[in-house]
């Protein structure tokens, strides 16, 4: 028996994950205390873990910071992290010293989770909800004016936040070093090898389990008529507009629509309701995918990844950047389309080339088939119970950045040589449009040479 603490922020796609791996190892006879907040309790208590209360520690906010947590800023989000994990301080010194916990099983973005299992020493697991970012797979985001301007100008505030950390012993690069996935941390990641972007980029440590899900339900297609599913998640749901769109779009269709617009939507905003649409705060979303034909979605990680298992293509609406990464990748995979023209006539033009075209379905099929081959949550749960992991394989991440380094110290070299011996020959009046030149073409071509020793570090590292 292994004693295990799990923690995760207060986020349902953060959180929903981690269920169902809590509840495997309470099956198998390990002590699992599970740090969270009041919402999740009920769920949390459930799997047969120990709830762990920690709504008291959550800072009190203004509405404007408030609004900028709901909005997914970058900022916000960091800032609030650092100090709950300040406020956490002293209670956790106490849980790590009396549980002793041999694992910690942690979200990959909550702070406090991952410093204090390195603060005590304590072999951790990263529980990782959506892609495995790097700098290569954080090429499939695509960033909003407002979230880089966000990211940029709250640089400063963050870095005087993290300082505040440094007294309490938990030691910290900068906030991406906290974030962003690396090689050398043991982590279960909630899709497969054949999903993940840039899979062969992450190290053996990355335990790649397809979906954790509670069901085992399999697709059941077989109805009279088509059905919609509309939903936009838990957090940026609140979207009375998008969702009078969409019932216009399929009003007048001849299949049925479910939308499941959260509970802080006033469902008389919607107005009546056609016949064929009905409207709930919350659905089992995996037992109406198991029957729906056209998942319209804001493309979390959990929300495209039940899609993909239950076979049910996609219409791909993303509002953040982690999303449009998932709507990239749904849709190069065939399982989905981007909705450009969010119009009811678009919407209505995109449900009809989904449902009238069979290679989108066959698409989904495909990929949730490789998704229950994973192992789930038992190969999740095997790897937490084993860890530390040591890792035999290539680190590409670091190989590419060896042989870039190389190849810009050579470009460099080469671009200097040239510009010497047009001065000596030729004159030096003209030398910066070289300089000028080399510097404008040193982007495509790193970025071009970059790709091709990529592939040949890859091929070294599957040989």
């Amino acid at each position: 028996m292994k004693k295990i603490a799990f923690f995760c922020i207060p986020a349902h796609g953060h959180t929903n994950p981690m269920l169902p791996v809590a509840a495997e190892l309470v099956k198998r006879g390990d002590k699992v205390r599970f740090y969270s907040f009041n919402e999740f309790e009920e769920k949390i208590k459930a799997t047969g873990a120990e709830f762990i209360n920690c709504d008291r520690f959550l800072p009190e906010i203004t509405k404007e910071e408030e609004q900028a947590l709901k909005n997914i800023k970058t900022t916000e989000m960091t800032i609030q992290d650092i100090r709950i994990t300040l406020s956490m301080n002293d209670f956790l010194e106490d849980e790590f010293k009396t549980f002793k916990p041999d694992v910690v099983y942690t979200d990959s973005v909550c702070f406090w989770g991952k410093l204090n299992a390195r603060k005590f020493d304590v072999p951790m697991v990263v529980s990782t909800s959506t892609f495995a970012f790097n700098r290569l797979s954080s090429k499939y985001m695509k960033y909003q004016k407002g979230e880089l301007r966000d990211m940029i100008f709250g640089l400063p505030r963050i870095s005087k936040e993290l300082k505040t950390l440094e007294p309490y012993g938990y030691k910290v690069k900068s906030a991406m070093s906290l974030v962003q996935n690396d090689n050398k941390t043991d982590t279960n990641v909630y899709t497969s090898r054949g999903f993940q972007p840039y899979a062969e980029s992450f190290s053996d440590l990355y335990n790649f389990v397809g979906p954790s899900v509670f069901s085992s339900a399999k697709p059941q297609k077989e109805k009279q008529r088509p059905l919609v599913y509309i939903s936009l998640g838990t957090v940026i749901n609140e979207r009375p507009d998008f969702y009078n769109k969409c019932i216009e779009a399929l009003k007048d269709l001849k299949l049925d629509v479910i939308i499941s617009c959260g509970k802080a939507l006033d469902k008389k905003l919607l107005g009546v309701l056609p016949e064929n649409v009905k409207v709930y705060s919350y659905v089992d979303q995996l037992d109406v995918l198991s029957k729906a034909d056209v998942f319209i979605t804001h493309c979390g990680m959990n929300s495209v990844s039940e899609s993909l298992y239950m076979a049910t293509p996609m219409v791909l609406y993303p509002q953040t950047s982690e999303q449009y990464a998932v709507a990239k990748r749904t849709a190069e995979i065939g399982a989905g389309e981007q909705l450009t023209d969010d119009s009811a006539v678009g919407i209505k033009a995109a449900v009809e080339r989904i449902l009238g075209n069979s290679v989108y379905q066959k698409a989904a099929a495909k990929q949730g088939a490789e998704f229950r081959a994973c192992g789930g949550v038992k190969v999740a749960a095997d790897y937490i119970e084993s860890a530390p992991h040591k890792s035999n394989g290539i680190d590409v991440l670091e190989e590419l950045k060896k042989s870039t380094a190389k190849f810009q110290f050579c470009y460099l070299t080469i671009v200097a040589a040239i510009i010497v011996l047009f001065g000596i020959f030729i004159g030096w009046n003209f030398v910066w449009i070289i300089g000028v030149s080399a510097g404008v073409l040193s982007a495509p071509v790193v970025k071009a040479l970059e790709g091709k020793m990529y592939k040949s570090i890859v091929k070294r590292k599957v040989k």
